[in-house]
């Protein structure tokens, strides 16, 4: 699983593990930070949502576009400094007048700006890793790695977003609660803002990681620098990796337009992934039980559901051992690890409080836990020759989302409608229906996005290789958009006709991806 890959790989996954952590900590309370504030609607905060989703996930083409002509790795630094400038803007302290929303939209703007730099030409010097022919069999395993990477940080950032919020509230003899009016009366407005305040030292978080992400980056360069080789330097410099990725004119247009058909299908799958942060986050704020108790507690422990990760890899470990000694030893130390997760899972409160947001940290667990599974399934099947192509696995991804949505359908059945509820909640429903719907979306996570992204770095012409992770992104940034469709329609139609909506589009793009495999397989073959 690790073996044989290039340092560079493991230098690149940490920075940007590091980005990613802060980005996450700001996401996971974001919707609820604009509630608690300007005390905007689901509506209202969930179309701020998408559409800042939708330019962090639109720039990286302009990104793409400039790093093809000045370097990768200069708009990665440039892209790290707008970032920390962005999420600096949002750390102000502001009152809940126009002035304080336009220090906001300022601050989004800058990160929106700086993460155009920055992700998706990091992406792309991964990718140029493994032009070399030397790793070239390992591009997929490669950046499911950097996958799982990239959700180490996530995962942690609920808890730290939940732990820096409760932190704050009960320093000022406050404690969390999703009805304000019910819980404090006429302290109401006062628990708000303070609620806003603690929410808005979130956003240091990200200040402070991405400070870690440029250090290592720095510290690492010389071992990917190889890699921040544009083709019009590649060529200047007459290195083999300029002559062997020319390709005919016809051949750049069929890559381009597979990549094209690419983009246009999984604009689906991100507008129904991407209700993490809004319809599903207010799902669980509406009607979730607040309070979890027996062996579901295990899961609202960030350190348990650490060392549960960590011990899948150890476990997976010992299978592939050569010797009795190394399998003793893995297989011990898993053992100590899950002894671990217990000890730590027996000391909480029964039953423990949950916030709403504590729900998005399962979707980062599952994806660290489940690569190494993942991995191991994809070398088996490709040992065999069976292994199905990038474009199919963006295709079964769809399918499996759209029965991820299935989930949570089924739990919605007997709920009050949205409209009929108001601002009232129906806390009723076991947490374990958000679980298994993010369980299930994690799934068909893991067969289309590393998948995809790999597709696009051995795909992409050499001389747009930026603009087409940008593109990419684009295709991420138009269903970031369109995500807020199920926020605007909130109280305006039953649940179950909401979550209907994505099933539907994830079934339907998932036929015609299946449609395109042929073309699109050829395409790969060039």
């Amino acid at each position: 699983m690790f073996n044989g890959q290039p340092k560079g790989l493991y230098a690149l996954a940490l920075a940007n593990t590091g980005e990613r952590f802060g980005y996450y900590t700001m996401l996971a309370i974001f919707t609820l930070f604009m509630q608690a504030k300007f005390g905007w609607s689901e509506a209202v905060a969930g179309q701020v949502y998408a559409i800042f989703l939708a330019l962090v996930y639109f720039m990286p083409l302009a990104g793409g576009i400039l790093a093809d002509k000045i370097g990768y790795g200069r708009c990665v630094l440039i892209g790290i400094t707008v970032m920390f400038l962005g999420y600096g803007c949002l750390v102000i302290p502001t009152g809940a007048d126009l002035m304080a929303q336009i220090i906001m939209y300022g601050g989004l703007a800058l990160v929106s700006v700086g993460t155009g730099l920055f992700k998706g030409n990091l992406q792309v010097l991964v990718g140029n890793l493994y032009d070399n022919p030397q790793y070239a069999d390992k591009r997929d395993s490669a950046f499911s790695l950097f996958y799982m990477a990239i959700n180490i940080g996530a995962m942690f950032a609920p808890s730290m977003a939940n732990y820096i919020t409760n932190a704050y509230l009960e320093g000022k003899g406050f404690k969390y609660t999703t009805d304000a009016v019910a819980t404090y009366g006429d302290r109401a407005g006062e628990y708000l803002s303070t609620l806003s305040s603690g929410y808005s030292l979130c956003f240091g978080v990200a200040c402070i990681s991405l400070v870690l992400s440029v250090i290592i980056y720095l510290a690492c360069r010389n071992w990917f620098k190889h890699a921040d080789m544009t083709q019009k330097q590649a060529k200047a410099a007459n290195t083999d990796q300029a002559a062997v990725t020319e390709l005919t004119p016809k051949q750049t247009k069929d890559r381009i337009i597979a990549l094209l058909l690419v983009f246009a299908v999984v604009i689906f799958f991100w507008m129904a992934f991407h209700q993490n942060g809004s319809a599903l986050t207010f799902f669980a704020k509406k009607y979730t039980v607040g309070e979890v108790s027996g062996i579901t507690r295990i899961g609202f422990n960030i350190w348990s559901l650490a060392l549960i990760a960590v011990s899948v890899y150890f476990l997976i470990s010992s299978f592939q051992a050569k010797t009795i000694k190394n399998r003793f030893i893995l297989g011990l130390s898993t053992l100590v690890l899950w002894g671990g997760a217990y000890a730590l899972y027996a000391q909480m409160d029964d039953p423990t409080s949950i916030m709403p947001s504590d729900f998005q940290q399962f979707n980062p667990f599952f994806v660290v836990a489940l690569t190494p599974i993942s991995m191991l399934i994809f070398a088996t099947l490709a040992k065999k020759g069976k292994e199905p192509s990038a474009p199919c696995k963006i295709a079964l991804g769809m399918l499996v989302a759209a029965l991820g949505f299935g989930v949570i359908t089924m739990g919605s059945f007997g709920l009050i409608s949205p409209m009929d509820l108001g601002n009232s909640t129906q806390n009723i429903l076991s947490p374990n229906w958000l679980i298994s719907t993010y369980l299930t979306l994690t799934f068909a996570e893991l067969l289309l996005s590393p998948m995809g992204i790999s597709f696009v770095s051995k795909v992409a012409p050499p001389q747009y290789k930026g603009m087409m992770m940008g593109g990419w992104f684009v295709a991420t940034a138009i269903g970031n958009y369109l995500s807020s469709i199920p926020s605007l329609l909130w109280d305006k139609i039953p649940l179950i006709a909401n979550w209907g909506i994505l099933i539907a589009l994830c079934l339907i793009s998932a036929v015609v991806m299946f449609a395109l495999l042929k073309k699109l397989n050829a395409a790969t073959q060039d």
